[in-house]
């Protein structure tokens, strides 16, 4: 392990990416880079000496490939960081062609975006990670201001902690510690944490549900005993925050969000929180115990909430938006930005909530999404299938029988 010198510490590396994202420094920087010597850059760049090997190893040791994506046809870790496989993807399909700033704005934001994701991974290394955490999220704000390249990713730094731990690990051995890790932030922080967490994994399960597992709750149950105990955190986080809200009488956009967020979570598998608990939770049976109890104090209310989010064809759905990774939706708008040559003035979270304006564009994204999936599906339990589906019918059926199994 390299020692820990005054440029590897998490301070001296939040300094450094603080420079970087200035508005004079970032400009000097993307003037006539070409796509080819933006590759160059990211792979010699002084932030890997300086912080990122350091921190990736760690990272790695911990359980998490942050950096890297998983090479599905050649089964191992890729060789290359994500954002140089989508940089590589784009010279392949349309050349390098001449210098083009607006994809390399792009491109240079979102390899920022993985720095700070693996910076979100280590607030727990130095300080108060609380504070730290704070920090991330202001390095994001400026990335995703007026000098950057005009696309969002993620609203705030806890979603960062999200996708960075979003991606295939072929032994899940780092969540257990990691939320230990997350149990010790503020309670504002943990509320955020978990609002991302029962939203986005209720669709990744439920995309497990249909294509991974044929419809077979119980398989899903025991193939995703990392996934379980971080759903059931989620779920009984936001639900006291719904608790909250509703003790105090308040109502509107954020109580609406909370609302949105718990029948997302639910939506996989309500049984295993309200019903018999399976296997997969029996290390947090005091927590479900928990929200299941709070889930029966409010049922009457929450049914009725809940049903003001059914899906209907004329308004945006997460319950229609289902998925394998996080990681992929947010690769798959960047990919698409770069080749239409146009931003999405979405992020990621953007499409994890039906609430709020642009639904036409979420639908929109949601459907071109789906689209890249069907052009290059992955083999599933021997079958070809798309890893980001967006299907209104599937999105009613999952309100449908989600309802159904919460009134029993």
């Amino acid at each position: 392990m390299r020692a820990v010198t005054k440029d590897t510490t998490f301070d001296a590396a939040c300094a450094l990416i603080e420079a970087a994202l200035g508005g004079a420094r970032r400009a000097e920087l993307l003037e006539g880079l070409t796509l080819p010597r933006l590759r160059d850059y990211m792979r010699s760049n002084s932030f890997e000496e300086r912080f990122v090997r350091r921190f990736d190893a760690e990272t790695r040791r911990e359980g998490f490939h942050v950096l890297h994506d998983w090479d599905g046809k050649a089964d191992k870790v890729g060789r290359d960081i994500i954002p140089i496989d989508v940089l590589g993807y784009l010279i392949d399909t349309r050349g390098a062609g001449p210098h083009d700033p607006y994809a390399v704005a792009i491109l240079l934001d979102y390899y920022y975006v993985h720095l700070l994701s693996l910076l979100a991974m280590r607030i727990w290394d130095e300080g108060d990670a609380d504070a730290n955490l704070d920090r991330v999220a202001g390095m994001l704000r400026q990335l995703q201001g007026p000098n950057g390249g005009g696309q969002l990713f993620a609203d705030d730094a806890e979603t960062l902690i999200l996708i960075a731990t979003s991606h295939f690990e072929l032994v899940e051995r780092g969540y257990e510690q990691l939320l230990a890790r997350i149990r010790t932030l503020s309670r504002t922080h943990q509320t955020n944490i978990a609002l991302g967490h029962a939203a986005s994994m209720g669709s990744h399960l439920r995309f497990g549900f249909q294509a991974t597992y044929a419809r077979d709750t119980i398989a899903m149950r025991d193939d995703n005993a990392a996934d379980y105990p971080w759903l059931c955190f989620a779920l009984l986080t936001v639900m006291q925050e719904y608790a909250r809200l509703h003790e105090a009488g308040v109502e509107g956009p954020l109580r609406d969000w909370v609302v949105e967020a718990l029948l997302n979570g639910l939506s996989p598998d309500p049984r295993a929180f309200i019903g018999e608990p399976p296997a997969s939770l029996s290390r947090c049976e005091r927590e479900r115990t928990e929200f299941r109890a709070m889930f029966r104090q409010y049922r009457d209310d929450l049914l009725a909430e809940f049903e003001r989010l059914r899906p209907d064809d004329r308004i945006y759905s997460p319950l229609s938006f289902f998925f394998n990774f996080s990681h992929n939706v947010l690769k798959g708008t960047i990919v698409d930005a770069l080749l239409r040559g146009r931003a999405w003035d979405l992020s990621f979270n953007d499409l994890l909530t039906g609430l709020g304006p642009k639904g036409e564009s979420k639908a929109a994204l949601a459907r071109t999404l789906m689209g890249y999936a069907r052009s290059s599906p992955d083999r599933i339990c021997g079958r070809l299938m798309p890893v980001i589906v967006f299907d209104p019918d599937a999105g009613r059926e999952a309100f449908r029988i989600t309802m159904r199994k919460l009134r029993e």
